[in-house]
C-alpha cells in the first residue's frame, strides 16, 4: 500500500499537548510497515487507561482528559488509529476496513507494547474498534468505560442523518476535518485548537483515512463487519468486570446509546453511570476534565483482584 507520513513541522505549535510520540512500527498486512505514533505518560506503574479517539480526531482531543488521570497515578496510552494524528496514513481508501483497524490496533497495543490489565475509555470510533479488541482479547482489559460510541451490527436501520454523514464524507470536494470536528462540540473551538485537527492532513491525499471512515460503520446486517460485532457483542452480554457508561447530554448521535450496555452487559450493573451535562459528541473538548474525573474515579473504586 501507498502511505504517506505528515511531516513533523505540522505539529510543532500544539496548544496544551506537551506530549512527544513514541513509534511502534508492524508490517501492515502487505509487506508495508506502519508506523503508529503513541502518547505513553504518567507514572510507569500506573494501572494503563487506554483512550482511544474516533473520527476524524487524534489523540490531541484527549489533552484535557490526560492530566487529570496522571494526576491520579495513572498510566496513559492515548495512540492515533492509522490514518490519522501522527499515525502514517495508507493512501487508497481500500486499504481501510474495519477489521484492519483492529487488527492495526492490537499490533500496536498488545504486540508492540504489551499492554494488560487495560482499562479502555472508548469515543466515536474509539469504541467500534476498542469493543472489538476487548471482546477477542478479553484477558488484557479490566475495565471498560463506554463514551458517547457504540458497537453497531447493522440490524438495527442507521438515522438518515448518519447517512448523510456517510455521503458527505466520501462525496464532498472538501473535507475540512477542523470544522468537523468544532460542528460535534457545544463550546466554540479557538482557531488554534481547530487548527490542530487540520495539522494531521496537509492534503486531500492524507485524509483518505478519514474520509473512508465513515463507509466502514456497518450499517445493514450483511456488512462486512456485522458477523464480528454481533460476536463481540455475545463476548459482552458475558462480561462481568466493571463497565461504565458516561455519555454526554448534548450528543445527537449517540445519545441513549449508553442504554443498551447498561442493560446488556453483567459488568455494567451496579456501576455508577453518568451523563456529562455540557457536552457535545466530542465530550472531551466541552468536559475534558470531568471525563477524566469521573475515570480516575471508576479506576480507584474497582480495584482489580
Amino acid at each position: 500500500m501507498d502511505v504517506v507520513r505528515t511531516p513533523g513541522e505540522r505539529f510543532a505549535a500544539l496548544p496544551d499537548f506537551p506530549y512527544p510520540p513514541t513509534y511502534v512500527t508492524f508490517d501492515g498486512g502487505d509487506g508495508t510497515m506502519l508506523r503508529v505514533a503513541v502518547v505513553d505518560t504518567g507514572p510507569a506503574d500506573g494501572e494503563v487507561v487506554l483512550l482511544l479517539h474516533g473520527e476524524p480526531s487524534w489523540s490531541f482531543l484527549w489533552r484535557r482528559v490526560i492530566p487529570e488521570l496522571t494526576a491520579a497515578g495513572l498510566r496513559v496510552v492515548a495512540p492515533d488509529l492509522v490514518g490519522f494524528g501522527r499515525s502514517d496514513k495508507p493512501t487508497d481508501p481500500a486499504a481501510y476496513s474495519y477489521a484492519a483497524h483492529v487488527e492495526w490496533m492490537r499490533q500496536t497495543l498488545f504486540e508492540g507494547l504489551g499492554l494488560v490489565g487495560v482499562t479502555l475509555v472508548g469515543q466515536d470510533w474509539g469504541g467500534l474498534v476498542g469493543l472489538r479488541l476487548v471482546a477477542e482479547h478479553p484477558d488484557r482489559f479490566a475495565r471498560v468505560v463506554v463514551a458517547n460510541t457504540g458497537l453497531p451490527t447493522g440490524d438495527t436501520p442507521m438515522s438518515e442523518a448518519f447517512l448523510a454523514w456517510q455521503r458527505f464524507a466520501t462525496t464532498a470536494p472538501a473535507f475540512d476535518v477542523g470544522r468537523v470536528v468544532s460542528n460535534g462540540t457545544v463550546t466554540a473551538l479557538p482557531p488554534e485548537v481547530v487548527a490542530a485537527y487540520d495539522a494531521p492532513f496537509p492534503d486531500e491525499a492524507s485524509k483518505a483515512g478519514a474520509r473512508v471512515f465513515p463507509s466502514l460503520v456497518p450499517t445493514a446486517p450483511d456488512d462486512p463487519a456485522a458477523a464480528a460485532n454481533r460476536a463481540a457483542w455475545e463476548v459482552l452480554a458475558r462480561w462481568e468486570k466493571p463497565l461504565l457508561t458516561a455519555f454526554s447530554d448534548s450528543d445527537p448521535i449517540t445519545g441513549g446509546g449508553d442504554r443498551v450496555f447498561r442493560r446488556v452487559v453483567p459488568g455494567a450493573q451496579g456501576m455508577p453511570h453518568t451523563t456529562l451535562r455540557g457536552g457535545g459528541h466530542f465530550l472531551q473538548e466541552d468536559v475534558g476534565p470531568e471525563l477524566g474525573r469521573v475515570v480516575a474515579a471508576f479506576v480507584a473504586a474497582t480495584p482489580r483482584p
